[in-house]
């Protein structure tokens, strides 16, 4: 058995046809295209925090002026 029950041979037949059905150009494309935009998302989050590297000291600040407990509500009485 393999991932969900489904066998090796039936995984192998299943990548035969993608690439029978795309071709190993377009997926080679397809995973250059994919490994590019996550590159390009993790330069754009290590940016992010370069550049204003204030935001987080008051997001560390806001964190500990939270007050943990539970919140009770009265009924309003007419």
């Amino acid at each position: 058995m393999g991932i969900g029950g489904i066998s090796i041979w039936q995984l192998l037949i299943i990548l035969v046809i993608v690439l029978l059905l795309f071709g190993t150009k377009r997926l080679r494309n397809l995973g250059g295209d994919l490994g590019s935009a996550v590159k390009g998302f993790k330069k754009a989050m290590g940016d992010e925090e370069k550049k204003d590297p204030a935001s987080a000291e008051r997001l560390e600040k806001a964190d500990d002026n939270v007050i943990e407990g539970e919140a009770t509500r009265e009924k309003d009485k007419q």
